[in-house]
C-alpha cells in the first residue's frame, strides 16, 4: 500500500522547487562567470575575496604612484643627459679658447656659445611640466608611497644637481662655473682659462655622479614596479580561484540536476494521475 498525503505532495513540490532554484543559480553563475553572488553562497570565500579586493585597490594605487615616479625619473634622466652634453661642450669650448689663438672675434664666438649653454642649462635645471611640477624637486625631495610604509625618491633636488660642487676647495654652482669660464675666455688670460677648465671638468664629473644616482632611483622604482605586478598577479589568480565559475563542473552539475528534476516531475505527474484505488489495489 502506498500512502499519499498532502504533506507528501508538499514535500515533493518543495524538493522540486529547491532543485529549480539551484539550477537557476548555477545558470546565473555560468552566464556571469562568477560563482558567488551573495555572502551566503560561501561566507569564507566572500570574506577572503573582500580582503583581496582591498589589497588590489592598495596595490593598484601604489602601482599608479610608481608610474608617476617613473615618468618623473625618466624626464630627470633626460635633462641630466642634456646637461652632461652642455658641460661636455663647455669643456671643448674652454679648451679651444686655451689652445688656439682665437683673437678677439674668436673669443667672442666662444663667449657667445658659452652664454647660450649657460642659459640652456638654467632652463633644464628649472624646467617644469605642463602642470607646473618641477623636473627636479626644490630643496626637499618629494618621496612617493610605493608600499605600506615604503617611500622612494623619483628625482633629486635642483640644489643637489646644480650646487655644492667642490672646485679647488670652493663650493660652486654650475652657473658659477660657466660664469667663471665666460669671464676667463673674455679676459684672454691663460691661467684664468686653465682654472676655468678645471672648474668645468669638476662640474662635468658632478653631473656624471648625479646621472648615476638618478639611474639608481629609476632602477629602484622599476624593481618595486615588478614586485607590485607580481603581487597583483597572485591576488588576481587567487581571486579567480575563489570567485570565478568552473564552467565544466557547473555545466555538468546543471545537466545532472535537470535530469533529476525531469525524473522527479515525471514520477510526480504519473502518481498524481493514479486513482486512490490504483494505489491501494
Amino acid at each position: 500500500m502506498v500512502a499519499i498525503s498532502r504533506q507528501t505532495v508538499a514535500d515533493e513540490i518543495k524538493r522540486q522547487q529547491v532543485l529549480t532554484q539551484e539550477i537557476a543559480k548555477a545558470q546565473v553563475a555560468v552566464s556571469s562567470g562568477k560563482r558567488l553572488n551573495a555572502p551566503s553562497d560561501d561566507v569564507h570565500a566572500w570574506v577572503e575575496i573582500s580582503e583581496i579586493g582591498r589589497l588590489q585597490a592598495s596595490y593598484a594605487a601604489w602601482t599608479q604612484n610608481i608610474g608617476y615616479g617613473e615618468s618623473r625619473a625618466e624626464k630627470a634622466q633626460t635633462n641630466l643627459n642634456q646637461i652632461n652634453s652642455l658641460m661636455t661642450r663647455a669643456k671643448e669650448l674652454v679648451l679651444q679658447a686655451s689652445s688656439t689663438p682665437t683673437g678677439d672675434s674668436g673669443r667672442a664666438a666662444v663667449v657667445t656659445e658659452l652664454t647660450a649653454l649657460r642659459e640652456t642649462l638654467s632652463d633644464l635645471i628649472n624646467e617644469t611640466d605642463f602642470q607646473g611640477i618641477p623636473v627636479f624637486d626644490d630643496s626637499t625631495t618629494v618621496k612617493i608611497p610605493v608600499g605600506r610604509g615604503i617611500q622612494l625618491e623619483a628625482v633629486g633636488t635642483r640644489q643637489s644637481i646644480s650646487e655644492g660642487i667642490d672646485v679647488n676647495g670652493t663650493p660652486m654652482s654650475l652657473d658659477d662655473i660657466l660664469a667663471a669660464a665666460i669671464a676667463a675666455v673674455e679676459s684672454g688670460d691663460d691661467a684664468a682659462r686653465m682654472a676655468a677648465l678645471g672648474g668645468v671638468e669638476d662640474g662635468l664629473d658632478h653631473i656624471i655622479n648625479q646621472q648615476a644616482k638618478q639611474g639608481i632611483r629609476a632602477e629602484r622604482l622599476a624593481t618595486f614596479s615588478e614586485r607590485l605586478q607580481d603581487v597583483l598577479l597572485t591576488l588576481k589568480e587567487r581571486r579567480s580561484t575563489l570567485e570565478d565559475t568552473d564552467l565544466t563542473e557547473t555545466i555538468a552539475r546543471i545537466q545532472q540536476k535537470l535530469l533529476t528534476l525531469e525524473a522527479a516531475q515525471s514520477a510526480f505527474a504519473r502518481i498524481n494521475k493514479q486513482s486512490l484505488f490504483d494505489l491501494i489495489g
